[in-house]
């Protein structure tokens, strides 16, 4: 199947099964769509869809961990299970992107980071919420929320976002 970016232009036509148009992505999402692997990080990609962020917390020696995974990368205990986090973090680091590619590129600047997780670890995203064009203004160790960005029918993406 071609790229997610691509597929809203092409649908016309019998090139693509019928199967293929239903779960094709939603027309102004124009970024990567990940493809949720359903033996590991299901559950994470499930909670997403109902605005809720869900982790992996192992229960030998109680860590959490980001990303999905089917051992624990502290212990190495296969005994995990998942709960419902607070989508809370801080600010551990940002850098300004000043391209990217395909929808990125059109978005640019924008600004990744790194958040702290309140239940520990720490995860990678675009941060929402700041102006990219000011950068001494985002300040290191500010409270951030997760919010969702419906990418099709079946996915919901991660971003972060400043607390107000």
């Amino acid at each position: 199947m071609p790229s997610p970016h691509y597929l809203p232009t092409v649908l016309q036509g019998d090139r693509f099964t019928e199967r293929e148009v239903e779960e094709a992505p939603l027309a102004d999402y124009n970024k990567p769509i990940p493809n949720p692997d359903p033996f590991v990080s299901k559950p994470y990609w499930d909670g997403g869809k109902e605005g809720k962020l869900m982790l992996p917390r192992c229960t030998t020696c109680n860590k959490v961990h980001f990303y999905p995974r089917t051992i624990c990368p502290y212990c190495h205990s296969t005994d995990l299970e998942w709960f419902e986090a607070s989508g809370e973090g801080y600010l551990h680091t940002y850098a300004v992107q000043t391209r990217g590619p395909g929808g990125w590129g059109e978005e640019a600047p924008f600004v990744t980071a790194y958040i702290d997780l309140k239940e520990g670890d720490r995860v990678f995203t675009v941060l929402r919420g700041v102006d990219p064009e000011k950068p001494e203004d985002i300040q290191i160790g500010v409270k951030c929320t997760i919010e969702w960005d419906e990418a099709s029918d079946e996915v919901s993406v991660p971003y972060w976002r400043v607390a107000e």
